[in-house]
């Protein structure tokens, strides 16, 4: 009986060892890669070892023929980042992404009223994904602007779901995955335009969503300082806790949400430089030009040159520096590490990263190991 109790323990040591080690295989642990020049960074620089999945960004989409633009210095672009990837380490799966930041809303609104026109954006698409050898596909569109264009994206997902399906049964080739970069919550309540990411046709029809936990704060209100990645507010709903719960109250499963973190800061001009915590006064932008933005990089290379204090802020669970009239809003590894935590208690998929070119010295990517 004592030998038989030994080896039922050992069993369930092995058992629970690698329920561990399948929920470390299974989390998601992503980042966008920017491809455009001012913060270009060789693919092959690329730790590997700190990711699961890596998103090329971004391809456009052509508003005339809807079709994606891949001019000869993009398809170069597009090949040398998926063959850096896989001689990094074939357990990567690369995605392009579609659309962006700066991406024309109104081109997206109009391709995804039409049937016609969804089609020849999807079979865009997937031909690009093949000829260059992503994994994935995943849409950038910032944002549907009502309920009615938000319906035309429950179609469009949809529809792209079913071709990607069809093309991977006549082509013998693994499904290409499909995914979705969106807003911090499925509710656009600051909006004066109340409208509601189609939550349904996410889950039945997306691998999973990439919520935007960022950019709260920034140069469009330079009243006061902010912590513009809060994952607390404990005086508005403006965070990260609040979005993740509103997108897993919408009926999205956990392991289909996947927390954005940001690698880089937004900065102020304190109007006092006595007075510098979260939500002190501020008169302009900081460090960074008109945007007042710097990378984690830059970040932490004006902490050194100007002898900045760091503060790490346990209510929103961010971190500061203030030097002079200068103040920078970001997140540190310790921050980073306490949203880390935060995912799992929730137990959704994983987390990102935008962007991998913006981390120093691979400090705030690692954490995740």
């Amino acid at each position: 009986m004592g030998s038989w109790r030994r080896v039922a323990f050992a069993l369930i040591l092995v058992l629970c060892f690698s329920s561990k080690s399948l929920l470390s295989m299974a989390a998601i642990k992503a980042a966008y890669w920017p491809s455009s020049t001012d913060s270009y960074q060789p693919p092959l620089s690329i730790d590997t070892t700190y990711f699961t999945h890596l998103y090329y960004a971004f391809i456009e989409m052509d508003p005339l023929t809807f079709k994606l633009r891949v001019s000869p210095n993009e398809s170069v672009l597009l090949s040398e980042f998926t063959a850096a990837i896989k001689l990094r380490d074939p357990r990567v799966k690369t995605l392009v992404s579609i659309g962006g930041g700066g991406s024309n809303s109104t081109a997206f609104a109009l391709m995804a009223s039409s049937k016609p026109s969804r089609q020849i954006f999807i079979e865009s698409t997937i031909e690009v994904a093949r000829t260059f050898g992503f994994h994935g596909l995943d849409l950038d569109w910032e944002f549907p602007a009502n309920p009615d264009e938000m319906a035309s994206l429950a179609k469009l997902f949809i529809e792209w779901r079913g071709a990607i399906e069809t093309e991977a049964y006549s082509s013998r080739r693994p499904r290409l995955l499909l995914t979705a970069a969106v807003y911090f919550s499925p509710h656009f309540f600051l909006s004066d335009t109340p409208r509601s990411y189609p939550s349904k046709a996410i889950k039945y029809h997306l691998d999973w969503v990439n919520a935007m936990c960022f950019d709260y704060r920034g140069a469009w209100d330079t009243s006061e300082t902010g912590a513009h990645a809060a994952l607390y507010d404990p005086k508005s709903n403006v965070s990260t806790s609040y979005g993740i719960d509103a997108w897993l109250g919408s009926g999205l499963p956990q392991s289909m949400l996947v927390m954005g973190l940001p690698l880089y800061g937004h900065t102020w001009k304190l109007k006092d430089p006595n007075v510098h915590g979260i939500g002190a006064p501020a008169v302009g932008v900081g460090p960074g030009g008109d945007t007042g933005v710097l990378t984690y990089t830059q970040v932490v290379q004006f902490s050194c040159t100007n002898n900045a204090t760091v503060v790490y802020d346990r209510t929103t669970v961010s971190t500061y520096l203030y030097a002079g009239h200068s103040w920078v809003g970001y997140d540190d590894a310790r921050s980073t590490i306490g949203k880390i935590r935060f995912a799992i208690t929730r137990h959704i998929g994983g987390y990102f990263f935008w962007a991998v070119s913006y981390d120093q010295d691979w400090d705030i990517s690692r954490q995740g190991a």
